[in-house]
C-alpha cells in the first residue's frame, strides 16, 4: 500500500501546547481506520485515535467502546469524540442512542453514511448519483480503483479530492439534517471538515 507523506496534510502549528485528539469510534476494522489515519500527521496539531473492533460493529458496539475509553482517558480542552456508522439495516432506534449520546456534550459527534462508509469514498469521485445501495456503492467505487476490496489506497484521496467529497456531501445534505439522513448521503463530511480545519 503506497505510503502517504505527511506533507500532503500539513498543517501550520499554532499557539495550542498540545495536539488536539479526535477519538472516532468506528464500525470498520480496516477502511475506516485507514482513511482516518490517513488524515493524521506527525506535524500537524491534531492526532486521530480509530476505536474498532474486528467482531462486533452494530451501533451499540460503536457506543460501548467509545464509552469504555472516556471511562479510562477523559477528553482534554476542545478534543472531541466522535460516532461513525453506516446506515445499512440497523433501525432508526438503535441509532437514536448514538445520536442521544452525542447530543449530551458538545465535544461529541455522530456521523452516519447512508447506506455505507464507500458512499463517502465514492464522493471523492463522483456525485454518486442514483447510487442507493451498499453493493452499487462498492462497485461504482471499484469503477475509479479497481483493487478496491476494504483497503484503500491512499494516493487516490489527495486533499483536493477529499475538498470536492465534502463539497458534493454539503450539497446533498441541505437542508443540513439533524441527525442523520435518510436517503444516500452522508454527514461523515462535518468530521473531516472539522479536522481540515485545525
Amino acid at each position: 500500500m503506497a505510503k502517504l507523506s505527511n506533507k500532503r496534510f500539513t498543517r501550520e502549528t499554532g499557539i495550542r501546547s498540545y495536539r488536539k485528539r479526535y477519538v472516532v469510534s468506528v464500525e470498520g476494522q480496516i477502511t475506516e481506520p485507514q482513511y482516518f489515519n490517513m488524515l493524521n500527521s506527525q506535524t500537524s496539531t491534531i492526532y486521530i485515535q480509530c476505536l474498532s473492533d474486528s467482531c462486533k460493529s452494530s451501533p451499540a458496539h460503536v457506543l460501548k467502546r467509545m464509552r469504555q475509553f472516556l471511562a479510562t482517558k477523559s477528553l482534554k480542552g476542545d478534543d472531541e469524540a466522535w460516532l461513525v456508522v453506516d446506515k445499512d439495516n440497523w433501525t432508526d432506534e438503535q441509532l437514536k442512542e448514538l445520536h442521544g449520546w452525542a447530543k449530551t456534550d458538545p465535544n461529541y459527534g455522530f456521523a452516519l453514511s447512508n447506506p455505507k462508509f464507500e458512499y463517502w469514498l465514492l464522493l471523492h469521485f463522483e456525485d454518486a448519483q442514483g447510487i442507493t445501495t451498499s453493493n452499487k456503492c462498492t462497485s461504482q467505487l471499484k469503477k475509479h480503483f479497481s483493487e478496491y476490496h476494504k483497503h484503500i489506497y491512499l494516493r487516490f484521496f489527495t486533499p483536493d479530492r477529499i475538498k470536492q467529497a465534502i463539497q458534493r456531501a454539503r450539497q446533498k445534505d441541505t437542508p443540513p439534517c439533524c441527525d442523520w439522513p435518510r436517503t444516500p448521503g452522508t454527514t461523515v463530511y462535518r468530521l473531516v471538515e472539522k479536522i481540515l480545519a485545525e
